[in-house]
């Protein structure tokens, strides 16, 4: 931030303090917020229904975001004794990284924020899909695209991306074209394990299935002797049918 000012193009609060990533890695607050940035203003009674808590809880969570500077009081509505809420900005960003505090807090907030993400996809295709007019479904869908980049690399294909959607995110809604909607743009980088990594894990696999296999073998042969145990009683009964058929 510059002046209290976010320095990246699509204006998203730039969280770098462990406590706010905590106080944020919560899948009310989460609803809460993401519901604020793409509503606007709304109260706790308002906004239980959706983040599916009741207006008490709704509020003391409301009151914790804005005790980390996420959201803010907005102007009264109609009701002026119901308190409205707003985000402070568009959306937020984090990195993951820092000290083992930080690193803990940001891991924490990711792993909140891909749960709550992952269902979108598969809820998106069984609600709103079939729903959609021929262009739109053309438009739609997903893509799964896998590069080879150094970590400078992959930092400009980011920016380039974010600057490619700043126009159309920071646009003020009198300016968009008619017939516009929503579209959620879902993006992720991945970066795989190192051949190293993978080899390990490869070797750590062989191992297991080594160990496996000699279990099955020991299990095998015990197997075997307990047949051998058997046998001399199963000729016993033989020589007994044997001699009642006498």
């Amino acid at each position: 931030m510059e002046d209290g000012r976010p320095t990246n193009h699509l204006g998203d609060l730039e969280i770098t303090d462990p406590q706010t990533m905590r106080a944020l890695a919560h899948p009310v607050r989460l609803a809460i917020l993401e519901r604020l940035q793409r509503h606007g203003p709304a109260t706790a009674t308002q906004l239980a229904p959706e983040v599916g808590a009741t207006p008490t809880v709704t509020s003391w969570h409301l009151r914790h975001l804005a005790g980390f500077g996420l959201v803010r009081d907005a102007e009264p509505g109609p009701d002026r004794r119901q308190r409205r809420w707003q985000a402070v900005a568009r959306g937020f960003r984090f990195e993951v990284g820092g000290d083992g505090e930080g690193t803990a807090a940001a891991r924490a907030l990711s792993r909140q924020m891909f749960l709550r993400s992952g269902d979108l996809p598969n809820r998106w295709l069984a609600e709103v899909e079939p729903g959609l007019d021929p262009e739109w479904r053309k438009h739609a869908g997903l893509a799964n695209t896998r590069v080879v980049l150094s970590t400078e690399e992959l930092a400009e294909l980011w920016d380039g991306i974010e600057q490619l959607l700043a126009p159309y995110v920071m646009r003020e809604p009198a300016d968009r074209p008619a017939g516009s909607r929503g579209v959620r743009l879902m993006r992720y980088a991945l970066p795989e394990a190192t051949d190293e990594r993978v080899r390990g894990t490869d070797e750590q696999a062989r191992d297991a299935d080594e160990q496996v296999r000699g279990s099955d073998e020991r299990a095998d042969g015990a197997a075997e002797r307990v047949q051998g145990t058997d046998e001399p009683g199963a000729a016993a009964g033989e020589r007994a049918d044997g001699g009642d058929a006498s």
